[in-house]
């Protein structure tokens, strides 16, 4: 009989999907049972043990899932299941090898579905597809490189070429990579936080003067009020539960503000702990304002005019005058826009009730230390930025930034996304960082702002982009407007992907395409003077080591690190405007990566030393640190913003496009939602019963979601089973990467340019 880890998975049967009740908690026994059912399946009993053990050690690898932080002091298991679930992906023991590529067609490769691409293993050579060939060939990594050089070369200017880059890089390949791109001569590094998180910078760069959240884990687990919205911890940041059970041991209240009713903001069975195995566990959630999508900047604007009604009843009651006299500006203005906000407006936005709405306003009200998390549910709206903004309002009202306890908290996803923008990826860096890599590598960087991943496709579709490269990720998956996105990577000269596994960008191509295998962050990772360990930051700012320990998937693979390094060498040889760089001394040894960067990145001064630490070290945050706020004014910005909320047609509905929990953004893990009650497929749209019977369906018809939008463009995901799910009246949800396609490349925020993927205007069309 075949070794389980080896089998070959096919495409989902959506014929066997079927419909339970959504569960009420997250985690317990049954998350540790598919964890190791999964870790099992994936890597075996033994490759299971050694490799879990290991995971968010300070002796380990960091998990490269999501980018909750861990403290100092860390559990054996200090892991989730997704995070269970991530790690036996990566070190899974099915191999992806050139046998396969021979046996398989690129257009047979087009037929599978995500999970079956993903299911297939890890990828062991390096391989080309030439012009007009049908099958991908094994190729030398010297071929290769030559490969990216000769495209390069080609290129009329080099703001012809893009440079993606996902959040599972390390800080020591991001780094490396924006040096090799702006010595080439652009700035076009888009990432995957252009996709998420944009707005959240955006609108804390605005207001606080630094795009990152402000708080610590201690500061969670020390509030008096955590307001979670848009933002779904059981399944995206599992993690963080713990913290949350923390607070409320300490006396937290928590305001959930989501749509959707989400296990994981209800009731929390920690598997580490008895209560959580054969107790009730946490009860987490003490308010839950069920919001309309798109409704939250309402939300914040009237919780706000509540707390000034509260003060101006009695002074000192709700806002910390000292703090605002002291450290901000814009108040007066920001009123004065609060002073038209009518309830009428707020119930339609919202679709809350104004008792429910006071309530909380009462519970901040009595609150001295409030954090306010959020996630793609705030950041992926057209007033995505707006509504940010706004959330900020609230805090500054309060004096809630620079207070132990207290704080903004955008919870990021991949690993190390906040890392590679804190090491130079993005498009448009400020002058500082550039006149300081200019100083260490002795060259001139371009300063024309780049692309962003949007602006990259859009590039791309009128011919002014000819090269890709992506260091990691799923670009086509994660993209929006997935059929335009394909047409204009089919477009482009040279296709490169640095991955470890098969996913669908790689059978998605330009003329010619390279899929580049690299070492995953589970495997040791062997240059000239040894094994090397490498870096990531945290959603909290903080930097700690990861290291490596089982042996590679393949002799053949190499590094991020030693990918960049050797594409470079290829590239900028014989240029003498390019950075003075040994590419070859960065390549055989880490350290010397982190010396530079020591010297352009402020807050990584001996770095070495602080990295031996346990937990690592925690970057500067001027807010903070020392309510020192960077802003034009020096003070933290209060903003007016109108109120702006999604206007649905009559019969239509508002799609947000989420993740199920056998799924880590584009990856996904298994055909199930445990939590949403689905168990065997994926195409399941959740509608409230009312909404399907205003449109004469009923739970378990079949429908076509057909997105609206003002460009006329008809887009459709096909056949999609409709679920009566408790969902706000005109709000509906289903899974991405399938729905990505109803996303139109224009449908965007405000400022950031981030998809509008939480925004999107549909009908249902029934189907036979």
């Amino acid at each position: 009989m075949a070794d389980e880890t080896d089998r070959q998975v096919e495409n989902i049967d959506e014929s066997r999907l079927e419909v339970g009740r959504p569960k009420k908690r997250a985690a317990g026994v049954p998350a540790v049972r598919h964890s190791l059912q999964m870790s099992v399946q994936q890597m075996g009993v033994k490759r299971t043990a050694l490799t879990l053990l290991k995971v968010n050690q300070t002796d380990g690898f960091d998990c490269p899932g999501c980018a909750w932080p861990e403290h100092d002091q860390r559990h054996t298991a200090e892991f989730c299941e997704n995070g269970a679930k991530a790690v036996a992906e990566e070190a899974t023991r099915r191999r992806v090898t050139p046998e396969f590529f021979a046996e398989h067609s690129l257009q047979d490769l087009r037929e599978w579905d995500d999970f079956a691409l993903g299911q297939q293993g890890r990828l062991t050579h390096p391989m080309l597809l030439e012009a007009g060939d049908t099958h991908y060939r094994p190729v030398t990594w010297e071929r290769a490189f030559d490969v990216v050089a000769e495209e390069l070369a080609a290129l009329d200017t080099p703001d012809a070429a893009t440079f993606y880059t996902s959040g599972r890089t390390s800080n020591e390949a991001a780094f490396l990579y924006q040096l090799f791109v702006r010595g080439f001569g652009t700035n076009n590094l888009p990432d995957c936080s252009n996709m998420c998180h944009e707005s959240s910078g955006s609108a804390l760069g605005d207001t606080i003067g630094i795009g990152k959240g402000s708080v610590s884990l201690e500061d969670v687990e020390q509030a008096d009020v955590i307001v979670i919205a848009g933002q779904n911890p059981g399944t995206n940041h599992p993690r963080m539960l713990t913290s949350l059970e923390k607070a409320k041991a300490a006396g937290a209240t928590i305001v959930a503000v989501n749509p959707l009713r989400e296990a994981g903001l209800l009731n929390f069975a920690n598997p580490q702990k008895a209560r959580g195995v054969v107790g009730r566990g946490t009860d987490l959630a003490d308010e839950f304002l069920q919001v309309r999508l798109g409704g939250d900047q309402a939300l914040f604007q009237a919780l706000a005019a509540i707390l000034v009604e509260i003060d101006t009843a009695s002074p000192g009651a709700a806002l910390d005058h000292e703090f605002i006299a002291a450290h901000t500006d814009g108040l007066d203005d920001f009123l004065a826009g609060l002073a038209t906000l009518d309830w009428a407006t707020v119930h339609e936005a919202t679709g809350l009730a104004e008792a429910d709405i006071r309530r909380v306003a009462g519970i901040l009200a009595g609150s001295r230390r409030t954090v306010i998390c959020w996630a793609m549910g705030l950041t992926q709206h057209p007033h995505a930025v707006a509504t940010l903004r706004d959330a900020v309002n609230l805090l500054l009202l309060q004096g809630n930034i620079g207070r132990p306890g207290a704080g903004v908290c955008p919870v990021r996803g991949h690993s190390n996304v906040q890392g590679d923008r804190t090491m130079g990826i993005w498009e448009k860096m400020p002058e500082e960082f550039l006149d300081a890599i200019d100083d260490e590598f002795g060259f001139r960087s371009p300063r024309e702002h780049g692309l962003d991943t949007v602006d990259s496709i859009r590039a791309m579709r009128r011919g002014d982009v000819r090269v890709f490269m992506g260091l990691g990720g799923n670009f086509v998956r994660a993209t929006p407007d997935s059929a335009a996105t394909e047409e204009a990577l089919a477009s482009l000269d040279l296709t490169v992907q640095v991955s470890t596994k098969l996913n669908r960008s790689h059978v998605v191509t330009g003329r010619r395409a390279l899929i580049l295998p690299t070492l995953g962050r589970t495997e040791v990772d062997e240059q000239a003077t040894g094994p090397q360990r490498v870096s990531v930051e945290d959603s909290m700012s903080a930097v700690h080591a990861s290291v490596g320990s089982l042996e590679p998937a393949s002799p053949h693979l190499r590094s991020e690190v030693a990918i960049i390094a050797g594409i470079a060498e290829r590239v900028l040889a014989g240029r003498t405007d390019a950075p003075r760089v040994d590419w070859s001394a960065l390549r055989g040894d880490y350290r010397r990566i982190r010396e530079s960067i020591a010297r352009v990145v402020p807050g990584f001064e001996d770095v070495e030393r602080r990295l031996d630490r346990p937990g690592g070290f925690v970057l500067p945050h001027p807010p903070r640190d020392e309510r020192r706020f960077e802003t034009s004014t020096g003070r933290a910005h209060f903003t007016r913003n109108e109120v702006t909320y999604p206007v649905v047609p009559p019969g239509r509905l508002l799609l947000q496009t989420l993740r199920s929990h056998d799924q880590f953004n584009t990856t996904i893990y298994g055909r199930d939602d445990r939590y949403r009650g689905i168990t065997g497929g994926r195409r399941v749209v959740f509608v409230h019963a009312d909404d399907l019977a205003a449109q004469g369906l009923v739970d378990g018809d079949h429908v076509d979601l057909v997105s609206e939008f003002a460009d006329g463009v008809e887009r459709r995901a096909e056949r999609f089973r409709a679920v009566a799910y408790d969902t706000p009246r005109g709000c509906a949800a289903a899974y991405y990467p399938e729905t990505n396609v109803l996303v139109p490349l224009d449908a965007v925020a405000k400022d950031s340019n981030t998809p509008a993927s939480k925004s999107v205007v549909i009908r249902l069309e029934p189907v036979t």
